[in-house]
């Protein structure tokens, strides 16, 4: 009983991440124009500052993609267990390949990039390992 609700709850998590995922990415524009005039400000602030010029959008994007798919690499964990560890980067560049494949196929005011592609498999593989490191650590000790 306990692990059928585990996989009911784990199942739930996983389509809401996913359609999450999809309306992030799959969307003529990924954020409207208050999101984008607010982010303009932000780079512009941080431009003007030597210590922060570094932040750029191609950065904060890289991270955001990054950040995106560090959840599938924990739910892969979840799913798969500690010793289907390699499903996540799998998983996270097969998602992240469908993602970009669509965007260049059905939205012509989205630009299909490599660099998403890297950047979610990263994440994926980040969560991945931040799982593994907790199953690490949580792992009853031999004496």
């Amino acid at each position: 009983m306990r692990r059928t609700a585990a996989r009911i709850v784990l199942t739930v998590l996983t389509a809401g991440y996913l359609l999450a995922v999809a309306w992030l990415t799959l969307r003529t524009r990924p954020y409207g124009d208050v999101i984008a005039g607010g982010l303009d400000r932000l780079l512009a602030w941080l431009a003007a500052h030597g210590s922060t010029a570094w932040i750029t959008f191609d950065r904060v994007e890289f991270a955001a993609n990054v950040a995106m798919f560090v959840p599938l690499g924990i739910l892969a964990v979840l799913w798969f267990g500690v010793r289907g560890w390699w499903s996540a980067p799998v998983i996270g560049l097969a998602v992240s390949a469908a993602i970009e494949l669509t965007q260049a196929a059905l939205l012509p005011d989205r630009v299909a990039d490599v660099r998403d592609v890297v950047a979610n498999t990263s994440g994926a593989v980040v969560g991945m390992l931040l799982m593994l490191l907790l199953a690490f650590l949580l792992a009853p000790r031999r004496s």
